[in-house]
Formats: C-alpha cells, sequence, structure tokens
C-alpha cells in the first residue's frame, strides 16, 4: 500500500531522475577513445570507474555513467544515425568549456554554443561529434549553478 500523497509523490518524482542509468557509445580503437573522454569527461569532473582491459572503461562520479566499448559482437562499431547522448552543465561557460575541449581533443563542430530557444533564451546549447562520429549535446537551461 502506498501511503504518499499525490503531492508528495510529485514532490518525488521531480527530484528523481528515472532514465538513463548510463550511456555508452562503441569504438573502433579503445586506446584512442579512452584518451579523447578522459579530456572531455574531466570537465564535467568525471572519472573512470571501471576498467575493464581491451574491452571497455566506464565514467562516472561515484558509479557508472558513462562507457566507451568494443561492441559486444566483435562487429565495427558505427555511430548511431539518430542518436544523441546529452551532458546537462552547471553553467554557460561550462558548456563553452566542454565544447571546446571536445574539439580540441578531435571532436567535430555540429553547433557552437549558444541560446537555442525561440526567443533566443533558454536552453543554451552546444552540439560535437566524437572522432567516430557519436553526436553529443552539452547543455544549461536556466540559471547558472553556484
Amino acid at each position: 500500500m502506498n501511503d504518499m500523497t499525490p503531492s508528495s509523490q510529485n514532490a518525488v518524482a521531480e527530484k528523481a531522475r528515472a532514465l538513463p542509468g548510463h550511456s555508452t557509445v562503441g569504438t573502433n580503437d579503445l586506446d584512442a577513445a579512452v584518451a579523447y573522454y578522459d579530456k572531455f569527461l574531466a570537465v564535467f569532473g568525471i572519472g573512470r570507474v571501471l576498467v575493464q582491459p581491451g574491452r571497455a572503461v566506464y565514467y562516472g562520479h561515484r558509479t557508472l555513467e558513462f562507457g566507451v566499448l568494443k561492441p559486444f559482437n566483435g562487429e565495427t562499431a558505427i555511430a548511431g544515425n539518430g542518436t544523441m547522448i546529452a551532458f546537462e552543465a552547471r553553467s554557460r561557460a561550462q558548456v563553452d568549456l566542454a565544447y571546446a575541449t571536445a574539439l580540441e581533443a578531435g571532436g567535430s563542430d555540429e553547433g557552437a554554443p549558444g541560446p537555442r530557444g525561440p526567443d533566443g533564451s533558454d536552453p543554451y546549447c552546444a552540439y560535437f561529434r566524437d572522432p567516430e562520429g557519436n553526436k553529443f549535446l552539452i547543455y544549461r537551461t536556466g540559471p547558472d549553478e553556484a
């Protein structure tokens, strides 16, 4: 039996994020991909949390949040058409830094940082692809975190 009122259920739902648990991208060159993601994810204070030598490296704050891996089936890794992974930034400056870091580490531009709202306001976004063509979005909605 659920003792929570509808309003307390909504408050809990607003605080919790249900998905994703973690996201992964495939790679054909694990060493190169790890070098790229070590630099890029450091902008968010994210480091390695699990290494499976020759197979995968997972990143996160305390638990798995993102991984780069060789496909389990042994076939060539390819970027998904229509697939994109988004990272929420703490500030617009972090959007700018993450985007610049991604490009400096070997990524390619898919949309420079800037406001994307209908009136030139929120959200503030930047788009790029990693060296293997996987598409990413870095965004900040609302005021910067303190």
